[in-house]
């Protein structure tokens, strides 16, 4: 798959290799998560620092959204596609699940008031994803 990466930077073969991952990406993923997908992927040693280090130097362009998820203390990353997105987090495997439409596209959020200037918002729904819902009906635990 051909990439055209976005202008403004030197692409070495490690922020292309990142980029490349966090393009295919169907969910935010954190750092250690991108170190073991390069790892796989290019099947050489980079070093967790080199990943950090080009995720700063990726949000610095803002390429990449950084979020952190309530209750975790590591952040996840997306490629920035323009936009945003909002998900549904599976209280018990963690998968985390793209809403396809804001819930506040109609509400116009990004006005200003004379207290306040909104910038931007972020969702997060927490239930259970399909295949937890059904194991733990299963298990004859209710979600």
């Amino acid at each position: 798959m051909e990439i055209n990466y976005p202008k403004g930077m030197k692409w070495t073969k490690q922020r292309k290799a990142l980029y490349q991952i966090l393009y295919e990406a169907t969910e935010p993923l954190s750092a250690l998560q991108l170190y073991a997908l390069v790892q796989q992927k290019e099947q050489e040693n980079y070093a967790l620092s080199t990943i950090y280090r080009i995720l700063a130097a990726f949000e610095e362009q803002n390429l990449v959204n950084k979020n952190a998820w309530m209750g975790e203390d590591t952040y996840c990353y997306e490629l920035n596609r323009g936009g945003h997105t909002h998900y549904a987090v599976c209280l018990d495997c963690h998968k985390r699940i793209p809403l396809e439409h804001c819930p506040f596209a109609h509400l116009h959020l990004e006005e200003e008031t004379e207290d306040f200037t909104i910038t931007s918002h972020k969702i997060e729904l927490y239930g259970y994803c399909k295949a937890c819902k059904v194991q733990h009906t299963s298990d004859g635990k209710t979600p």
